[in-house]
C-alpha cells in the first residue's frame, strides 16, 4: 500500500473528492475508490491539533480576517416548486446579514431577498409581490429553498463550519486517511455535529498552531435525522476590497467592511435539507472580501406598486 506524502498529492486527493461527490456517486463507492486506486492513503500532518477544540480555534482564526463577502455566482435550488437556476449577486457579512439579488439572463434583477439578522424582506419581481417577516429560516428559504438559520448560511458562504453549541471534554478529533480530520460535536438536545478539516496544501508542514484550515464538509444531525449537509470544495485565494468612492466627490470614501484577508473561499458550496427535501447550489465566478457596506445593503424599501405580505414560519 502507498502512502500520499507530498502536498501536491494531497490537493489532488482533495480534488478527486470534489469532484465524485459532484458526480453524486454511492457514498460506498466514493469511500472505496482510494482502494481501488491502488490502496492510497493520506498521511496526516506531521504536527496535529491535540484536541477538536484546538482545530476549532485553528478555523476560527483562519477565518477572523473573513467578515464579509460579495460575490456573482450561478444558483442552482431544487425544493418543492422544482429545480431553479440562474444568476445570483451577493452579500454575505457576520453574523447573520444577507443580500441575494437574482438576475434574469437580461441583466434585471428578478428577486431580491435582504435579512438583517432580525428583519426579512423578499421581493418577487415577477408576481408583484413583496414578502416581509423574521428573518426566520423558513422565510430565507423562501428564496434559497433550503431551510437553515441564516447565520448557518452566512457562515458557509464564507467557508466556515458553523459550531453547535458543546463541551469541549465530548468532542473528538480523528484523521480520516481519505485527506482530513473528522471533529464529532455532540450538543444539546441530541444533536450531533461532525466538521471535515483539512491544512492548506501549502500549511502542510507547518505546526498545527500555524496551519490555516479549509473546511470541506458539515453535517448536523439531530435524534437521528440529518438537519442539513453542507460540501465545500475547489478552495481558493480571493482579493479584498479597496474603499469604495463616491462619483460625485461629496462623501468620502465608504472603507471597507474588514482587514485586509488571506482566508481562502470555497468556490463551490452545496447544502442539503433532507426534510423538505431541498438543496441549493452556489458556485462563485467571481468574489472579494470585506466589501464596502452602504447603509440599507441588508434592507430593502417596498418597491411601487407591489402587494404586501407579512409571512410567518409554522411552529
Amino acid at each position: 500500500m502507498s502512502v500520499i506524502r507530498t502536498e501536491a498529492d494531497v490537493g489532488r486527493a482533495g480534488n478527486v473528492r470534489a469532484a465524485m461527490r459532484r458526480m453524486r456517486l454511492p457514498t460506498a463507492l466514493v469511500t472505496s475508490l482510494p482502494l481501488l486506486a491502488g490502496c492510497a492513503r493520506v498521511a496526516p500532518p506531521a504536527s496535529a491539533p491535540p484536541t477538536a477544540d484546538a482545530a476549532l480555534a485553528r478555523m476560527h482564526a483562519t477565518f477572523a480576517c473573513a467578515n464579509a463577502v460579495q460575490a456573482n455566482a450561478k444558483i442552482d435550488h431544487f425544493g418543492e416548486h422544482g429545480r431553479v437556476r440562474g444568476d445570483l449577486m451577493l452579500f454575505a457579512a457576520r453574523p447573520a446579514r444577507l443580500r441575494m439579488d437574482v438576475v434574469s439572463p437580461f441583466g434585471v434583477a428578478i428577486a431580491t431577498l435582504t435579512s438583517d439578522g432580525r428583519r426579512f424582506g423578499l421581493a418577487d419581481l415577477r408576481d408583484k409581490a413583496f414578502f416581509t417577516g423574521t428573518a426566520a429560516a423558513c422565510n430565507i428559504a423562501r428564496l434559497t429553498t433550503v431551510p437553515v438559520p441564516g447565520s448557518v448560511l452566512v457562515d458557509l458562504l464564507r467557508g466556515e463550519a458553523p459550531v453547535l453549541k458543546h463541551d469541549a471534554a465530548g468532542t473528538t478529533i480523528a484523521w480520516d486517511a481519505h485527506g482530513w480530520w473528522t471533529l464529532s460535536i455532540p450538543s444539546t438536545r441530541e444533536a450531533r455535529e461532525e466538521i471535515h478539516l483539512a491544512p492548506r496544501p501549502e500549511d502542510w508542514g507547518r505546526p498545527w498552531e500555524q496551519q490555516r484550515m479549509r473546511v470541506l464538509d458539515v453535517r448536523v444531525v439531530q435524534q437521528g435525522y440529518v438537519l442539513y449537509h453542507a460540501e465545500l470544495s475547489d478552495h481558493a485565494s480571493e482579493p479584498t476590497a479597496g474603499p469604495r468612492e463616491d462619483p460625485d466627490n461629496l462623501e468620502p470614501p465608504l472603507p471597507p467592511s474588514g482587514p485586509v484577508c488571506d482566508a481562502e473561499v470555497p468556490r463551490r458550496i452545496h447544502v442539503e435539507v433532507p426534510v423538505p427535501e431541498a438543496d441549493v447550489r452556489f458556485v462563485y465566478q467571481q468574489l472579494t472580501w470585506n466589501p464596502p457596506l452602504p447603509e440599507g445593503t441588508f434592507d430593502q424599501p417596498v418597491p411601487p406598486g407591489m402587494r404586501v405580505e407579512p409571512v410567518t414560519c409554522p411552529e
